[in-house]
């Protein structure tokens, strides 16, 4: 049966949006706190009124901010961000009211929600019921949600792994890098990994089991230093990075080489930094190339749900996040993504669980 508020409470309700499309580098000036009257009973027939508990920052976002239409450059999964309006972001939340059928009072919910304390999900579109199983809430904004998914599809479904393939991973303490390096080392694959500081190299090698890393900022010529790590050549690219470095991978890359283009944080801010790998050598070394969204893998989420559950039971892989607080924190955090100042999935915490 459908589940209404028995009292027609209003309260003032924070949420996050941008003043201005962003060109280039995300700064405080783009973002705004709004306070709104929000009516958290007698959701319409269909609706389901969510307070958000946890909600995802993700460097894809800064592409819906920008003032060009979905046709240049984003999809239906990442449509544009209009201003002042609340900005949809994957997250975790509980109903407060329903009218959606299976969907009822105090149920736990995880999907498409806001950078906000409230929001109204329309027909209950992309989100789902949650079965937390034991785990911190926030496991399933990071690991056991999007960013996992996105790792697990990348890696065993586009790359197409082999035991013993040599794979290099970008951005490798990210939030969907880091995972996938870990699925490749539990595969049994040799496995490098690329960092922006030495504290995570350090932490690639010791915590989360990589064979080797390096700090990108101190290799002058990348294409040396891929020969260096990967002296008979790399057989798989997880790229986050795009630019340079996806350039320098295809040019160490044996036949047959696989590339998984998960995102190209390098170029989200400066145009000019567009990849051009050598195309002889994607022809000639029958290179495949693919991008890929975790939105077109959901039909492996319960096999990577199960997977992935038993890791973290078994302690066999490392969930890496790191939380703000609040929904005033939403923009720092996200702007400290394309500082590099993130170690693993990069969260905000608006309530107690």
């Amino acid at each position: 049966m459908p589940n209404y508020s028995s009292s027609s409470m209003e309260v003032l309700n924070k949420y996050i949006a941008i003043t201005s499309h962003v060109q280039a580098w995300p700064e405080e000036s783009h973002f705004e706190v709004k306070t709104e009257p929000f009516l958290l009973s007698s959701p319409a027939p269909g609706d389901v009124i969510i307070k958000n508990l946890y909600v995802s920052v993700d460097p894809y976002q800064l592409n819906r901010m920008k003032s060009f239409s979905s046709s240049q450059g984003t999809s239906n999964f990442a449509t544009g961000i209009e201003i002042g309006q609340p900005i949809a972001a994957y997250g975790v939340g509980r109903v407060v009211a329903s009218s959606y059928p299976g969907l009822d009072k105090d149920d736990l919910v995880s999907g498409l929600i806001t950078w906000g304390e409230y929001c109204v999900v329309k027909n209950g579109n992309m989100i789902t019921k949650l079965d937390p199983s034991g785990f911190p809430l926030s496991r399933y904004v990071g690991i056991l949600g999007l960013s996992g998914l996105t790792a697990y599809a990348g890696f065993f479904e586009i790359c197409k792994p082999k035991k013993g393939d040599k794979v290099f991973v970008s951005a490798a303490s990210g939030s969907v890098g880091n995972l996938a390096g870990q699925y490749a080392k539990l595969f049994g694959c040799y496995v490098v990994g690329c960092a922006g500081s030495q504290a995570k190299v350090d932490l690639l090698k010791e915590k989360l089991g990589f064979d080797d890393a390096f700090n990108y900022k101190d290799e002058p010529d990348l294409g040396s230093a891929l020969k260096k790590y990967f002296p008979e050549g790399i057989d798989i690219y997880f790229d986050n990075v795009g630019s340079e470095m996806l350039e320098a991978a295809v040019a160490n890359m044996n036949l047959f080489g696989r590339v998984a283009v998960c995102g190209v944080i390098a170029e989200y801010t400066d145009a000019g930094k567009r990849a051009a790998p050598n195309m002889l050598d994607v022809v000639y070394k029958r290179i495949r190339m693919q991008g890929f969204l975790a939105g077109d893998h959901y039909d492996l989420y319960a096999e990577f749900l199960s997977k992935t559950s038993d890791y973290l039971r078994e302690g066999s892989i490392v969930p890496l996040e790191e939380i703000s607080k609040g929904v005033e924190s939403i923009p720092a955090a996200f702007i400290g993504l394309f500082r590099g100042s993130n170690v693993g999935k990069a969260m905000v915490q608006i309530f107690d669980d």
